[in-house]
Parts: C-alpha cells; sequence; structure tokens
C-alpha cells in the first residue's frame, strides 16, 4: 500500500492563510489607491507664457497654435551624444501609442538653436519618424526658447563650458523629462524618462493615462 503524503503542521497551514490574506489585502489597498489618484485632478503647476518660435518646416509657432490641445514637450540638441536619442525614441513611442482619435500634441524643443536650424529639425524629425501633424520640432531666439523652456515649462539647460567637455558635441547639460501642459496652457505633470540610460519604456502607460485624463476636461 502506497504510503500517504506527509501532512503540513497546522501552524503552517495557518502562515500560509494568513500570508495570503495579507497579499490580497495588500493587493486591493493598491487597486484603491490607484483608483483613488485616477479620480484625484492633476495639480496645476504653473501657467505657459504667450510664445513666438519656429517649427522644423520654418513656420512661426505660438502658444495660440497649441490651444485647446493637451500637449506633452522635452528638450534636447540634435548634435547630443547623450539622452537626447533615448528621449526622442521615447516620444516616437509615445507617439505611436497614441489612440487614433486622440488631439494631442508632442512638442520639442531644441536648446541650440545655432545649430538646430528648421532644416535641420526637419532631417532629425524624418530620421526619427515623426508625424509632423502631431509632433512639432521648435528653433528660435536663444531668449525666447529659455522663456518657453526654462520659466514656462521648468526644461532646464546649461552650457558646458570647454574645457568641461568630454568631446565636442557635449555642449549642454539638461533636463530629462516630459512635461504636460492642458488645454488652457496650464503645467499639469512632470514625467521622468529614464534619459540617464534607465529603459524608458515603462513612463509609457503613465503619460498616457494622464494625456486621456486631461483631454477629457473641458
Amino acid at each position: 500500500m502506497a504510503e500517504s503524503p506527509p501532512q503540513l503542521p497546522r501552524t503552517l497551514w495557518w502562515g500560509l492563510c494568513l500570508l495570503s490574506g495579507l497579499m490580497l489585502l495588500a493587493y486591493l489597498l493598491a487597486l484603491a489607491e490607484m483608483k483613488r489618484a485616477q479620480q484625484t485632478p492633476l495639480p496645476v503647476l504653473g501657467r505657459v507664457a504667450d510664445f513666438t518660435l519656429t517649427n522644423e518646416n520654418g513656420q512661426a509657432t505660438t502658444l495660440a497654435d497649441l490651444t485647446n490641445h493637451v500637449w506633452l514637450a522635452d528638450i534636447i540638441f540634435t548634435r547630443c551624444p547623450g539622452p537626447c536619442p533615448r528621449l526622442t525614441q521615447q516620444m516616437k513611442m509615445l507617439q505611436d501609442a497614441l489612440p487614433a482619435d486622440s488631439h494631442a500634441r508632442l512638442v520639442t524643443l531644441t536648446t541650440d538653436p545655432e545649430f538646430d536650424t528648421p532644416a535641420v529639425l526637419n532631417r532629425y524629425a524624418a530620421h526619427y519618424g515623426a508625424d509632423t501633424n502631431r509632433w512639432i520640432f521648435l528653433t528660435g531666439a536663444k531668449a525666447e526658447i529659455a522663456g518657453l523652456a526654462g520659466d514656462s515649462l521648468k526644461l532646464g539647460s546649461v552650457p558646458v563650458k570647454p574645457a568641461d567637455r568630454q568631446s565636442q558635441f557635449d555642449l549642454f547639460i539638461h533636463t530629462t523629462i516630459f512635461v504636460m501642459v492642458d488645454k488652457h496652457a496650464q503645467l499639469r505633470g512632470v514625467f521622468e524618462t529614464g534619459g540617464d540610460g534607465i529603459d524608458g519604456a515603462a513612463v509609457s502607460p503613465r503619460i498616457l493615462t494622464a494625456l486621456r485624463r486631461l483631454e477629457k476636461e473641458p
């Protein structure tokens, strides 16, 4: 006759039941917190001042062109040897993930306007497969870029001193975040992107959720 399998001690069974209950409780609490976060309005972090810059097609672009659109912005420069390609790839990933019926816009500013002319930005956009009906690249006067990027969007950028450059293209240190603006030119979100080398793919669901929430607002 086959032997019966050994029975687990009663205390171990109780321990397993308690652990399962705690895991279920943690899961339910996490769901409740997620639901609460989704119902809480995104905070207003500031207002975007009016600006006039030039897009990749050489056309003037102002704040009015983005009114009634939710938009996501970052700052790069096309000669960047560091995080800029990753930022742009992540923005492309977001472009591809946007629903077909979304009216959201993507905005990439250059911190190197002397080199990043509209023609350079046009080639850069084409290289990364940007849909320029939805994703615009902006250059212009340094003061105007600084006003929009630094003052309104909190996208910082500082030149690297020649003595501190590690290569001829190591020109600027700049933020590696995405920022979100609502239909009324209010800054509503700041998102880490992993632009320092960490895989940034995980930021997409958070950003897409925030975009959808803001697009539903009046």
